[in-house]
């Protein structure tokens, strides 16, 4: 059984703990939530990389690693990703628990000694980055924004919504561009770090049996120590669409990937979002959801066709694999099934075999301490609380009047087409 609790421990820290006794092992997390800018998406994707590979005390990647292995080989790690139009860092350390070590060793105190090293003590020169570090992080964060450039499914969604969100936040990639990222100095590196202690908003979470108050009062020791100055960022909602915007971009393709991208104007915190991931679900969500039976089965009209839901912008969008000359009929076809269900043909075994599936997702996160953490952490992004019991309960009182409303209100913004010479 988990239990879940949660404290203030500093201005703007919030301390997460998820007690679970079916795992062995301890996960800890701090989360930095920032504004997603242009001129600091690059440093802080940069950022996220250069401190976990030294620290003042393990001043080169060879000495961490040892490190880790004396921790029964603990992993650790940084990474970058966005939730609305806020930019989320991440640095996380995972390890035995407690009750499995030597008699003797606290691998909770240890681990969360360690993650403080990496966050607040990095090895500096003076107010500076080192260069050779910083150079070896910019290499890998190439290779990351080109691997999403060459996985085609990956980048016409991006693009998509780049095209989609123009003017808003959320349209940057969380990685930056590579030129802003050759840009990026070791003085620059130094400034951002400096600013997400400071006015990031940090949500730690503690996952694992034994340890908590170990990790909390270690953490709490050390954001004690700064002065912050958290900034909070609200999601740009947008309801209203003017017009459709349309682009099309020309490859060499097996196949074209069409992207259809709608507006709600229902987002969480300010509207119950259930509803509306439940029409979702069940137009493209699921193996029995009506893009898939029907466009892309009976219809043969794509090689793949699948919806997902974007609740902290109440944005969703429709991904699909075409053939060229079946672009527009694919097009037609997706809005087709969208109409039926804002008309209200949808059968009762489609509803309630789309609730059943989506509570077996919900359950099935709780499987393991990432999908725990991955679950409560999207739940306080958007400023909810919500445990998967609660959140199961509601997908069941979901009415078929409920789900015909969302779909109504469902408006097609942007159609992004990467079309196959």
């Amino acid at each position: 059984m988990n239990s879940i609790s949660r404290e203030e421990i500093a201005n703007g820290v919030f301390f997460n703990t998820i007690k679970d006794s079916r795992f062995k092992t301890t996960k800890l997390s701090v989360t930095f939530a920032l504004p997603l800018t242009k001129e600091f998406a690059s440093v802080n994707a940069l950022l996220s990389g250069v401190l976990t590979r030294s620290t003042s005390a393990y001043p080169d990647f060879t000495l961490l690693s040892k490190k880790l292995s004396d921790l029964y080989g603990a992993t650790l790690g940084g990474y970058v990703r966005k939730s609305g139009d806020k930019q989320i860092v991440i640095f996380s350390i995972s390890g035995l628990d407690d009750k499995y070590a030597f008699k003797g060793d606290n691998i909770t105190l240890d681990m969360s000694n360690l993650l403080c090293d990496v966050i607040f003590k990095p090895k500096l020169n003076g107010k500076n980055f080192y260069e050779e570090e910083i150079l070896q992080e910019k290499r890998q964060l190439k290779d990351l924004i080109d691997s999403e450039f060459n996985d085609k499914r990956v980048y016409s969604l991006n693009k998509a919504i780049s095209i989609m969100c123009k003017d808003e936040p959320y349209g940057l990639s969380r990685l930056g561009t590579k030129s802003d990222l050759d840009k990026v100095t070791g003085e620059d590196l130094y400034s951002a770090w400096v600013n997400l202690l400071q006015k990031a908003t940090v949500e730690i979470f503690f996952s694992g049996e034994n340890g908590g108050e170990v990790a909390k009062s270690t953490l709490k020791n050390f954001f004690s120590s700064y002065e912050r100055f958290p900034v909070n960022t609200e999601n740009t909602i947008i309801s209203n669409v003017q017009s459709v915007k349309e682009e099309k971009e020309v490859m060499e393709l097996s196949q074209s990937k069409m992207i259809m991208g709608f507006r709600s104007g229902v987002a969480s915190p300010y509207n119950d979002t259930m509803a509306m991931r439940l029409a979702v679900a069940i137009l493209g969500g699921t193996a029995h959801s009506k893009l898939f039976n029907n466009v892309r089965e009976k219809l043969s009209l794509c090689y793949y066709c699948s919806a997902r839901f974007d609740k902290t912008k109440g944005i969703m969008t429709i991904e699909s694999g075409v053939e060229k000359e079946n672009i527009e009929k694919a097009q037609k076809a997706i809005l087709k099934e969208l109409d039926d269900i804002a008309k209200g043909n949808i059968t009762d075994f489609e509803i309630e075999s789309t609730k059943l599936s989506m509570c077996n997702d919900f359950v099935a996160v709780g499987d393991n301490e990432f999908g725990m953490e991955v679950w409560y952490l999207s739940q306080v992004l958007c400023g909810e609380f919500e445990s998967i019991e609660d959140a199961c309960k509601k997908v069941q009182a979901v009415t078929k009047e409920e789900i015909m409303e969302m779909a109504s209100k469902l408006k097609l913004d942007t159609v992004y087409v990467l079309e196959s010479k």
